[in-house]
């Protein structure tokens, strides 16, 4: 198990992303999904899921709560030992935005669609620059007080307004981020190891990054561009089909054969092996993906793999 910062919760290092949920995993696949990631898991380790109100409003027909509803099911009807859930405010499409009264309102919701008692985690999903920073540091540390979270992180704020919310949550003495979530991988890197590393490591948070598989380019299932339309995800994944993408993802399965892994469990061993890095998210779409998501939990890369690795997606403008 891995704790999540210095502040954190002890987790099993690999976070079952949510964004799937009911977009391209319906209900009966979510839940065959979330069964098998449980069944995966060894028992008394305790498991997170991500997801979000937010969670796929960008899908026609959707209300964008379709995620959040079906994990709230699954508990129900499973009534599954040590999950932990984390949720996420300000994503939707409907409510991109920080308002003290729209993030009381949030969370109240959610926990109706999750059907429990606390947040285990809960996200300022993007930064509202129309909120002063004073007011969300001060809703979001209202909500710990209340129980109603345990604890708080923040999604997709710039490394300037991430240090500023921590210098104002200091300054009012509430609730500090134990965790921060940034879209990292091996085809993504120098943002988050630039900026946003060194001030996790000075302040103890604790980085879940999202897009870890590089919507599964990272995979290996795309090595070639592909045309928008193809399928939900493989347009935004084919686009790191260059000749270096395509360079690290050789390098991913030649170590991944050496270790008798595959290619994202590989890549998904890179990034949990970074510095700050607690547990990476992964979502799977069917029920036999999740083997190889769980299976880079105990993958153990070597120095000469980790170097190598970090060679061949050093990029350099």
């Amino acid at each position: 198990m891995v704790r999540i910062g210095q502040r954190g919760p002890e987790i099993f290092p690999l976070v079952l992303g949510g964004n799937v949920f009911g977009w391209t995993a319906g209900r009966p696949a979510s839940f065959a999904i979330l069964d098998a990631f449980r069944a995966a898991v060894p028992a008394g380790q305790p498991i997170m899921i991500d997801t979000a109100e937010g969670y796929s409003s960008w899908v026609p027909g959707n209300d964008g709560y379709e995620s959040e509803r079906i994990i709230g099911e699954w508990i129900a009807a499973r009534g599954p030992k040590h999950v932990l859930v984390a949720t996420k405010t300000g994503g939707h499409r409907d409510h991109r935005n920080l308002d003290p009264d729209r993030v009381r309102a949030a969370i109240d919701g959610s926990l109706e669609r999750l059907g429990v008692e606390s947040i285990d985690l809960y996200w300022a999903h993007y930064d509202d620059e129309h909120v002063s920073l004073a007011e969300q540091v001060a809703v979001f540390g209202e909500l710990v007080a209340s129980g109603k979270a345990k604890r708080i992180g923040l999604s997709n704020y710039t490394p300037e307004r991430l240090r500023a919310w921590i210098e104002e949550a200091s300054r009012q003495e509430q609730e500090l981020p134990i965790a921060f979530q940034p879209h990292y991988n091996l085809v993504h890197r120098n943002d988050v190891e630039d900026h946003v590393v060194p001030i996790a490591e000075e302040h103890g948070i604790g980085l879940l990054p999202y897009y870890a598989l590089a919507s599964g380019f990272l995979a290996g299932k795309y090595r070639e561009r592909v045309e928008a339309g193809a399928s939900p995800r493989a347009a935004g994944a084919s686009k790191y089909a260059t000749p270096q993408g395509l360079a690290i993802v050789d390098e991913l399965e030649r170590i991944g054969n050496a270790h008798g892994a595959s290619v994202a469990a590989t890549a998904l061993a890179w990034l949990r092996a970074q510095p700050t890095v607690a547990a990476p998210i992964a979502s799977a779409s069917r029920a036999e993906q999740v083997a190889d998501l769980v299976a880079s939990a105990t993958l153990s890369l070597t120095v000469e793999d980790l170097a190598v690795l970090d060679k061949v997606s050093t990029w350099t403008p």
